[in-house]
C-alpha cells in the first residue's frame, strides 16, 4: 500500500503563495515578463507587463531566478540570443469520472499498458482521476487539449480494471498538462518517458539562474538548491535553509472522516471560512445543488487567495472545472456576481468573465 496518492497541485500552490507572503515575500499575479534587464552584462531585473491594465514596469533584483516551467526557454532567449532549447514538452492527459467507477476506496495502479507507461485510477475529491499519457509535443500553450487517441487509450485501458467501463459520455472533465522535461541530446529519440524527470539547475554568464524539470515530490529540494545557487551567484549573505521544518500555511492533521468534506483542503483556515458564513448568512448558500461549494469560498478566494478571474476561482481555487466542467459552467454566473461585488466590478465585467470562462470550459467537455 502507498499512502501518497492524494494531492491537489493547485491548492498546494495557493498555500505556498500564502506561506511566502507570511515570510515577507511580495507576490504579483497576472504579470508577464517581457524582457530581462542587465547592468554591465549582468542580469539586474526584469520588465513585466500587467495583463489587465497593459502597464509595464520594472522589477529590480540582485538575483533573478527563471522558474517558469515549460516557458523557461522563452526567458533564456531574452537573456541569450543564440540560446538552444533546454526543455522538451510532454503532454499528460487526465480524465475525471464519477467515484462509483472505482468500486472501492483505494487507487489502482496498472504497471504495464500498451504504450509502456503505468496507468493510475486515483480517488480524488469524491471523483476518480484516470491517467496519464506521455505524448511528445513541439508547441507550448497555456491551454493544451487532450488528443482523441489519448482519451481513447485511457478509457480503453482503465475500462479493463474498473467496476464498469467508462465511455466518453461518462467523462466529467478532460484536461491536459505539459511536463517541462529536459530536452534530449540529438539522436536520443522521441520517447519522452525515457527522458529524465530529474531537475536541472544552472546559471548563465549573465547570472540568470534557471531551474527546470523535476516534480512536485522534490520541490523543496529543488527550492533549496536554487536559493543556495542564487546566494552564491549574486554574492548574497549566506543563510541556512529552513524548508525541512517549515510548515505550509493551513497545515493541519485531518482525519479520514474530515476528508469526505471538500473543505478539508483549507486546513486551519476552515474556521475563518465558517466565521465568514456566520457573519454573512447568504454566503452559506450552495453555488450549485450538486456540490457543497458555497459563496463564502468565493469571497475567501478573492480576499485571501489572490483570485482575480472566474477561471481562478472555478478552476484553481475550488477546482469545480476539473471535477465537473458542465456544472462549473452552470455555477459561472453566480460566482461572477459574487466576485464582481467583492472586486467592485460592473455587469459588463461579469458578462465578459462568464463568456470567457464558458468558452474555456467547453474545451474540458468531450463531445
Amino acid at each position: 500500500m502507498y499512502y501518497d496518492g492524494q494531492f491537489d497541485d493547485s491548492r498546494l500552490a495557493v498555500n505556498l503563495m500564502q506561506t511566502a507572503t507570511e515570510y515577507g515575500a511580495t507576490l504579483v499575479n497576472y504579470v508577464k515578463v517581457t524582457s530581462v534587464q542587465k547592468k554591465f552584462a549582468k542580469v539586474a531585473g526584469v520588465t513585466v507587463k500587467d495583463e489587465f491594465t497593459g502597464e509595464e514596469f520594472s522589477l529590480r533584483g540582485k538575483a533573478v531566478i527563471n522558474a517558469t516551467g515549460i516557458f523557461v526557454d522563452q526567458i533564456l532567449e531574452m537573456d541569450t540570443k543564440d540560446h538552444q532549447a533546454t526543455v522538451r514538452p510532454s503532454q499528460g492527459v487526465h480524465l475525471i469520472v464519477d467515484g462509483s467507477f472505482l468500486g472501492g476506496n483505494d487507487a489502482i495502479m496498472v504497471p504495464k499498458t500498451s504504450d509502456g507507461r503505468v496507468l493510475f485510477c486515483v480517488p480524488w475529491h469524491n471523483k476518480v482521476i484516470l491517467g496519464t499519457t506521455d505524448t511528445p509535443l513541439k508547441e507550448f500553450t497555456l491551454e493544451p487539449r487532450p488528443l482523441d487517441e489519448e482519451i481513447d487509450f485511457i478509457l480503453e485501458t482503465a475500462g479493463e480494471y474498473l467496476e464498469r467501463k467508462p465511455t466518453r459520455a461518462d467523462v466529467l472533465a478532460a484536461y491536459a498538462g505539459l511536463r517541462p522535461l529536459a530536452a534530449p541530446k540529438d539522436g536520443d529519440g522521441d520517447k519522452t518517458k525515457e527522458i529524465s524527470r530529474s531537475h536541472k539547475l544552472f546559471s548563465n554568464e549573465s547570472g540568470l539562474i534557471t531551474i527546470t524539470g523535476g516534480k512536485w515530490t522534490t520541490y523543496r529540494q529543488m527550492a533549496e538548491e536554487t536559493v543556495d545557487l542564487a546566494i552564491k551567484v549574486a554574492e548574497l549573505p549566506p543563510k541556512d535553509c529552513v524548508t525541512r521544518e517549515l510548515k505550509i500555511h493551513g497545515a493541519k492533521q485531518t482525519t479520514e472522516a474530515e476528508r469526505k468534506d471538500w473543505r478539508y483542503v483549507y486546513g486551519s483556515d476552515q474556521a475563518a471560512i465558517l466565521r465568514l458564513q456566520e457573519e454573512e448568512p447568504e454566503l452559506t448558500l450552495p453555488l450549485h445543488p450538486k456540490y457543497e461549494f458555497t459563496g463564502a469560498q468565493v469571497v475567501w478566494a478573492v480576499r485571501e487567495e489572490m483570485a482575480q478571474t472566474l477561471d481562478d476561482v472555478l478552476a484553481r481555487r475550488i477546482r469545480a472545472l476539473y471535477l465537473d466542467a458542465r456544472v462549473a459552467k452552470e455555477m459561472a454566473p453566480k460566482v461572477a456576481h459574487i466576485m464582481a461585488t467583492e472586486l467592485g466590478k460592473d455587469q459588463a465585467w461579469e458578462e465578459k468573465q462568464v463568456n470567457e470562462f464558458c468558452q474555456l470550459a467547453d474545451g474540458y467537455i468531450l463531445q
